[in-house]
C-alpha cells in the first residue's frame, strides 16, 4: 500500500497517494488513515473529510466509511450528526496521569498472574506479538510507527489474558489507552525504548519469575509515562 500523505488540518489533498487494490480494500484504508493518527499526519481534533479521501486514495465511499466506522469504534475518530468526523482530540494531562495510575495499579498485577502460568505457546504468542523480532524493519518510520502502536496494545492484552481477568483485561481495552498514548508523541524513541522493556519482561515470561514479571512491568509503564510526559510541556 502507498503512503498517503494528509495536509495538517485533516483534509486530504488531491493527488498525493493511491490505495493500491491488492488484498482488502477496506482493510488498506483502515491502515492508512491509522497510520496518519498515530505519527500525527492528522491532528487531534482536526476534520476528517469522506470526499477529500475518496479523491485522495481513489476509492469508492463505502470503505472510507467502513474504516472511519472501525477508527470511531476504537476511539480514534469522532462523528458528529450534520458534522461528520474529526480526529478525537488529544487526551488531557489529568487523563494521562488517570491511564497511568490505573495501568500501575493494574499491569505489574496482572503481569507476575501471566508468568506464573506461563508456557512455550503462551511465550511464543508473547515474543511475536511484542515487536522485537521485527524491530527494525522497513523503511517507512510513520508506517512501523503505527505498526508497533498495534502491537504494543496486543502484547499488553494478551499479558492481561494470559493472567486470567477478564474485567481487568476488559477495561483497559475499552480505555484505548495504547492508541491514545501514541498520538501524544510521535518520535522513534518511544518504539525502540518500549521495544527493549518488551524484551526484559519476556525475560521474566521466559523464567516463569512473577516477581520479575511485575517489575519489569512497573518499570516499562513507567518509563513510558516519561517519554511522554513532555508532550504536555
Amino acid at each position: 500500500m502507498q503512503s498517503v500523505s494528509l495536509s495538517n488540518n485533516g483534509e486530504a489533498p488531491t493527488g498525493a497517494g493511491r490505495i493500491q487494490r491488492a488484498g482488502s480494500l477496506a482493510e488498506d484504508v483502515y491502515e492508512a488513515i491509522f497510520a496518519q493518527l498515530m505519527s500525527l499526519k492528522i491532528a487531534p481534533g482536526s476534520r476528517i473529510t469522506v470526499d477529500n479521501l475518496v479523491k485522495e486514495f481513489d476509492v469508492s465511499h463505502t470503505p472510507i466509511r467502513e474504516a472511519l466506522g472501525r477508527l470511531e469504534g476504537e476511539g480514534l475518530v469522532l462523528k458528529t450528526h450534520l458534522i461528520g468526523y474529526r480526529a478525537a482530540p488529544q487526551i488531557t494531562r489529568r487523563r494521562f496521569d488517570e491511564l497511568y495510575e490505573m495501568r500501575l495499579l493494574l499491569e505489574p498485577h496482572g503481569a507476575a498472574k501471566a508468568a506464573a502460568t506461563m508456557d512455550e505457546a503462551k511465550l511464543g504468542t508473547l515474543l511475536e506479538a511484542a515487536g522485537v523480532m521485527s524491530r527494525r524493519e522497513g523503511k517507512d518510520e510513520r508506517l512501523r510507527y503505527s505498526n508497533f502502536a498495534r502491537q504494543d496494545a496486543i502484547f499488553h492484552d494478551k499479558i492481561m489474558e494470559y493472567a486470567e481477568n477478564e474485567l481487568i483485561r476488559e477495561t483497559l481495552g475499552f480505555q484505548h489507552t495504547h492508541f491514545h498514548i501514541f498520538r501524544l508523541m510521535y518520535h522513534s524513541r518511544v518504539t525502540e525504548e518500549a521495544l527493549d522493556e518488551h524484551e526484559a519482561i519476556l525475560a521474566a515470561f521466559g523464567s516463569a519469575d512473577p516477581d520479575a514479571a511485575a517489575k519489569a512491568m512497573r518499570a516499562h509503564i513507567e518509563h513510558s509515562r516519561d517519554r511522554l510526559l513532555p508532550a504536555f510541556d
